[in-house]
């Protein structure tokens, strides 16, 4: 059996999703005591972050003995070999947003599901920045890489 594109990205999609949901990450407080490094620390996420990078490692070594994916025509993996700073930048927000909020992007969207007024908040204000991102250094970047 062949899933179309469509079909695969919403299983993907809800599976994803149901991990966020039962892992956890979608609760900011549970997100904001696992950074509290220095005060109450919860240790719970780590085995989240853990499992995460085992899957991770275990799709590149999956990567290295395939031609090309099951489902596009190759793979889109980084190519730079060093981070640069648009990358050291662009993580370093992430980190402070996260810090901040106790979301990041995945768990805020999986989140909308529940419809409360922080995740709304959350969601509008990412997708402002992304807007932003896009009429400011966005244009370049696409330049860039043609």
């Amino acid at each position: 059996m062949t899933l179309s594109h469509p079909a695969t990205a919403l299983i993907s999609g809800l599976l994803f999703g149901f991990g966020l949901a039962l892992s956890g990450l979608m609760d900011p407080e549970r997100v904001l005591g696992f950074l509290d490094v220095a005060g109450t620390w919860d240790p719970s996420l780590a085995f989240v972050l853990g499992g995460a990078v085992g899957v991770s490692a275990l799709g590149y070594r999956l990567k290295a003995r395939m031609t090309r994916p099951w489902l596009a025509p190759r793979f889109e993996v980084p190519t730079h070999a060093r981070p640069d700073a648009r990358l050291l930048g662009g993580a370093a927000l992430f980190g402070v947003g996260w810090g901040l909020a106790g979301f990041c992007p995945g768990p805020a969207v999986a989140g909308l599901v529940l419809g409360l007024p922080p995740v709304l908040l959350f969601v509008a204000a990412m997708l402002v920045g992304m807007l932003l991102h896009r009429v400011t250094a966005g244009g370049r970047a696409v330049a860039r890489r043609a």
